[in-house]
C-alpha cells in the first residue's frame, strides 16, 4: 500500500536549511494499522504529508496504492488525494455554515463523477460513525468527539483505502479519544482500511498492530505489537 526509500526532505535554504526526513525508507501493507510516534519535530507530520501527496520530497521514492509519485500527474494525485485516501486532523476543519451533511458530503464537489448519490453516500458514512440523526446540525451544535467523528465521515465520504491521522485524538478527552480509537479499529478489522496515525499519546499507539517511532527525521525503531517494547 505504501512504499518509501530513502526519502528526504529540507526546509530552507544554507545556514537556515533544516533537515527534516533524512533518508527514510518504510513500507505498511495493505490493511495494517500503524502508528507512527515521535516528539514534536521529529518529521513525522512531514512524512505523513508526503505520503498523502500535501507535501513533496526532495528526494528518494514515494509509492502509495501502486503510484509513483514522481511520475505521476497534477492531474492523478489529485484523484489519489481525493479517492485513494481519506484525512483526519487534530482540527476538524468543518466549515460552520455548513450542516453535518454538507460537511461530510465536501470531497464530491472536488470530485469529477460526484453523481447524485452525493446525499446518500454522505448520510451513509455520518451512520457509519453513528451520527446520522445528526445530518442538519451545524458544526456549534456538536460536541468535540461529534465533530471529530464527521471529520471521519468525511474522510470516509469516496470510500478510500488508505486513512491517515495526524494526532486525531489530540483534541479529545480521555474517554472520548478511545472512543475514536475503537472506531479506528473496527475500521480496519471490519473494512479492512489502512490507517497511518501519527501520534505522541500511548493509548492511541497501544491500538497499532504496528508501532514506527521517528527521532530527528530518522525511523530508530519499528516494532510489531508481539514484539512491541521488548
Amino acid at each position: 500500500m505504501i512504499k518509501l526509500a530513502d526519502v528526504e526532505k529540507s526546509y530552507g535554504a544554507g545556514e537556515a536549511k533544516t533537515e527534516v526526513l533524512k533518508g527514510v525508507s518504510l513500507e505498511i501493507g495493505r490493511g495494517d494499522l500503524v502508528a507512527m510516534i515521535g516528539q514534536s519535530g521529529s518529521g513525522k507530520s512531514t512524512l505523513l504529508n508526503i505520503i498523502g501527496g500535501l507535501d513533496e520530497a526532495d528526494s528518494g521514492s514515494v509509492e502509495v496504492a501502486g503510484l509513483d509519485y514522481a511520475r505521476t500527474s497534477e492531474s492523478d494525485m489529485a484523484r489519489v488525494r481525493n479517492h485513494e485516501i481519506g484525512f483526519i486532523f487534530q482540527a476538524f476543519n468543518l466549515l460552520d455554515h455548513l450542516d453535518c451533511l454538507g460537511n461530510v458530503t465536501l470531497p464530491g464537489a472536488f470530485s469529477d463523477d460526484e453523481g447524485s448519490d452525493a446525499e446518500e453516500r454522505g448520510r451513509k458514512a455520518l451512520e457509519r460513525v453513528g451520527l446520522g440523526q445528526l445530518a442538519r446540525r451545524r458544526p456549534s451544535e456538536l460536541s468535540g468527539g461529534q465533530k471529530q467523528r464527521v471529520a471521519i465521515a468525511r474522510a470516509l465520504f469516496n470510500r478510500p483505502r488508505l486513512l491517515l491521522c495526524d494526532e486525531p485524538t489530540g483534541n479529545l478527552d480521555r474517554d472520548t479519544g478511545r472512543e475514536v480509537i475503537e472506531f479506528f479499529k473496527e475500521l480496519n478489522r471490519d473494512d479492512g482500511v489502512t490507517l497511518l496515525i501519527v501520534t505522541h499519546e500511548a493509548r492511541v499507539s497501544e491500538a497499532a498492530d504496528r508501532i514506527i517511532k521517528i527521532e530527528d527525521g530518522v525511523i530508530i525503531d519499528d516494532s510489531h505489537r508481539k514484539d512491541a517494547g521488548q
